[in-house]
């Protein structure tokens, strides 16, 4: 991809989408599928236009109403997409009738396979200094013609953040892959957005640890199932079954009462 724009120190014009929003949970969501979404990325890559690209997930909505920061980086990102199983069930009983999944990984996969034909400029941070080697090794091994504008690790001091996002915008990345933990993740992208100058900007969570092998991904039944939450906690049950067990419990009252919540 060409990065004639990168030229100007002006901040890249937001991208408006054109798709109108279904309301659920006081969240705006983009009722859009992978095939869609990814012509997106690239219409923004293509007029660098900025795009910030938010994933919503039930344990994600039930700690943006924990953490209002978090609530205000994620709803900032001006394409939010349903992420997990849960919140496309809650749509169906919602009657918003969200059309499908769209995985952060898959979303990750779908610009990498449309990269690799395109040329796109792709820079990787977070995971460990291990896992980020392999994400590289990775994306040349199967999406050639990817161009690794950089990477960095994810184990960065608070007083690093500028030069992290300096080093970001020399690289002329089309795309940005930024696999650090919530709320850490939706604040760095937030804060540094213009000055990173990149027009995609994805945040993909553990997809990196997936990718390089370190984490095994549910089988694809478990994922139509919806259950890939529970392949995780079988995988990682000390670690995860609490959290899982706290926010999905939290997710179904907040269905509730989404529910009965009076008609305007």
């Amino acid at each position: 991809m060409t990065d004639q724009n990168h030229s100007s120190n002006q901040p890249f014009k937001r991208y408006k989408v054109k798709q109108e929003t279904i309301k659920m949970f006081g969240i705006d969501i983009h009722p859009m599928g992978m095939s869609a979404a990814l012509d997106v990325v690239n219409e923004c890559i293509t007029s660098k236009q900025s795009l910030h690209v938010g994933m919503l997930n039930a344990a994600k909505v039930v700690n943006m109403k924990r953490n209002p920061a978090l609530g205000e980086d994620v709803t900032s990102s001006n394409l939010i997409l349903a992420d997990g199983s849960a919140v496309v069930l809650a749509s169906k009983i919602l009657n918003k009738n969200l059309p499908e999944r769209v995985a952060g990984i898959d979303l990750m996969h779908g610009i990498l396979e449309r990269g690799n034909k395109l040329g796109y400029r792709v820079f990787c941070l977070g995971a460990t200094e291990e896992i980020s080697e392999e994400i590289e090794r990775q994306i040349n091994k199967h999406y050639p013609g990817v161009i690794i504008a950089g990477r960095q690790n994810g184990y960065f001091s608070e007083e690093q953040q500028a030069d992290v996002a300096a080093n970001i915008e020399a690289s002329h990345a089309d795309v940005l892959f930024v696999a650090i933990t919530s709320p850490k993740k939706e604040q760095f992208m937030a804060k540094w957005g213009e000055i990173m100058r990149v027009p995609v900007v994805h945040g993909v969570g553990g997809s990196f640890d997936v990718f390089a092998g370190k984490v095994k991904r549910a089988p694809l039944l478990w994922q139509k199932m919806g259950m890939e939450w529970l392949y995780r906690v079988l995988q990682e049950p000390g670690r995860l079954w609490k959290r899982y067990l706290i926010t999905n419990t939290l997710f179904i009252g907040m269905l509730v009462k989404e529910i009965f919540k009076p008609i305007k």
